[in-house]
């Protein structure tokens, strides 16, 4: 390697993505990409089209105050009657002001906020309390906007009865059975312990939320933010800060580009059919060429037989792995086997058929969609174990800072995404009618070239960069890899944003689509049969 190589820099890899064409001249290898569009103008648009907020705490309490605030300004009345005007119209300013300059009088009778009291004591130093009925001091007596009297000791035990109940004591009313008027958090304020203000106050919070029709907590377990979306896109997708992915329209886990109709026909499919698809899977499969049992511990479907076997194989299609994704060979497709026709008289043969093909059917997208759920829990566990212990390592051994070995990271986070986009795709496989054959032949064929793109991918991040981790010598420059590690994580992003784009579109565009994804098809093929690395290096030097 001469100097202008070792000089390499972390700019190298945006440099050689400025331009989607790259060719080379190399007897052995060919290679040359068009893409059709440019990946960094699609993640610009993107940027600038972000259709929502993730809220923490501190911005969900400040927004909360200051609604209050205005409302309370505007309207002249208190600020725990704001509060509770606000919840009866869902946390909306401009809906609630409206209606209450259309008719004040009815907003206050609907929401519990009187005027005036209906009842009143004048002069008097004791009163009896509408719960206990005893004889109490004045000074021990407290009443709502309505007046009816009732002591604290009363009022303390029915609002706290009322907090431990849960989120419905935000509408909590006065204990008289003929009364609406509502009881606002200042009085609760005033008589209730410390730890049920405190109760209070949560519910309240995250009534902000919860009644809001703009916003929903992130599902994720023990997270606290809250996600503020604006209408406008069909990409319900969002990311929160504690970087779980989930569709803001149904609340399951992130499933662009499916719908959230098919994602819930699935889910529902899953549990009540899925526990015989866990039966058969559960065992382990054989080598197909030494019948040996093969357990798969690694994310990649690339799978290779213990010595002397040494078979190499795919772990979903039990076929060769030399002959894998090359030729149209691929297992990404589903076969519908042609019913038996000889018996059509046997009404209950039939049934049986059609009923084995059913579940064969099931059971080919279960397996696959499984498999890529489990690949992607697999690498977000490479990923912490990348980015807390093995980026340190490897910063030492090649004399490099971490923060030029960022595009590993990349490469793993380009992976965990494309992971959940292939798992959705079988799922959208699954129901796509078997009677449309060109758009089932287009699905197959972008969904092949996505998941060949991944398969080397996750193999280069998982495999080929354990040689560098190592005691023993690396096959190859370090430089190398950094260069084909790149380029296959922008190959293969830009795979699957071909995929995601063409099933957003309801794959409505066949003959141009498919016209457009041959030529990649065949440029990945020549990518894994040069090995990336001396190309790209013959590549840099014709720059």
């Amino acid at each position: 390697m001469d100097s202008e190589d070792d000089m390499h820099n972390a700019n190298d890899a945006e440099s050689m993505g400025d331009d989607d064409n790259y060719s080379s001249n190399d007897g052995d290898c060919e290679f040359n990409i068009n893409l059709g569009f440019d990946l960094d103008d699609v993640l610009a648009s993107r940027k600038q089209q972000t259709n929502y907020i993730v809220l923490q705490g501190s911005d969900i309490r400040r927004r909360q105050e200051n609604d209050i605030t205005r409302v309370s300004t505007v309207l002249c009345i208190s600020r725990a009657a704001a509060s509770i005007l606000l919840r009866q119209y869902h946390w909306s300013v401009t809906n609630a002001n409206e209606a209450w300059f259309a008719d004040e009088e009815g907003v206050r009778t609907a929401v519990g906020l009187l005027e005036r009291p209906v009842i009143q004591f004048q002069n008097a130093k004791e009163l009896t309390c509408g719960i206990c009925f005893e004889s109490t001091p004045v000074d021990r007596i407290s009443s709502a906007a309505c007046g009816h009297p009732f002591c604290n000791l009363c009022w303390k035990a029915y609002m706290s009865t009322s907090i431990n109940g849960g989120s419905g004591c935000l509408t909590l009313r006065c204990p008289d059975p003929s009364c609406g008027a509502a009881i606002g958090q200042d009085m609760i304020n005033l008589l209730v312990s410390d730890e049920d203000k405190e109760k209070y106050a949560r519910y309240l919070l995250r009534s902000y939320i919860e009644d809001n029709r703009m916003a929903k907590w992130c599902p994720a377990p023990g997270c606290e933010f809250a996600v503020e979306f604006f209408a406008g896109s069909e990409n319900y997708d969002v990311s929160c800060l504690c970087s779980y992915g989930f569709c803001w329209n149904c609340t399951e886990e992130a499933h662009r580009p499916v719908d959230c109709g098919t994602v819930d026909n699935w889910i529902m499919k899953n549990s009540s059919e899925s526990e015989n698809a866990n039966w058969i899977l559960a065992y382990a499969k054989h080598c197909p060429k030494c019948k040996r049992p093969i357990e798969k511990y690694l994310g990649c479907m690339h799978m290779i037989c213990t010595p002397p076997c040494n078979f190499e194989f795919c772990w979903l299609c039990l076929g060769a792995w030399t002959q894998h994704f090359t030729n149209s060979s691929s297992c990404n497709g589903y076969f519908f086997p042609v019913a038996n026709q000889k018996g059509e008289s046997d009404e209950i043969e039939r049934t049986r058929e059609m009923a084995k093909m059913s579940v064969e059917k099931y059971n080919h997208y279960y397996e696959r969609w499984a498999s890529n759920h489990s690949s992607r829990q697999k690498a977000l566990a490479d990923l912490h174990q990348m980015q807390t212990v093995h980026l340190k390592k490897l910063s030492v051994k090649q004399s490099e800072p971490e923060s030029r070995l960022e595009f590993i990271t990349d490469a793993w986070l380009q992976i965990v995404e494309c992971r959940r986009v292939l798992k959705w795709t079988y799922a959208y496989g699954y129901y796509l009618p078997e009677a449309e054959h060109a758009k089932r032949q287009l699905f197959e064929h972008l969904q092949g070239d996505a998941e060949a793109a991944l398969e080397r991918l996750h193999q280069c991040a998982e495999e080929d960069l354990q040689a560098y981790l190592g005691p023993e010598p690396p096959p190859s420059d370090f430089v190398d890899f950094r260069r084909k590690l790149t380029l296959l994580t922008r190959v293969t992003r830009n795979f699957f944003e071909n995929l995601v784009i063409a099933l957003e579109n309801g794959l409505s565009d066949v003959d141009s689509s498919k016209t457009a994804t041959s030529k990649s098809d065949e440029d990945v093929v020549e990518v894994a049969k040069c090995g990336g690395v001396r190309y790209i290096s013959e590549m840099d030097t014709n720059d």
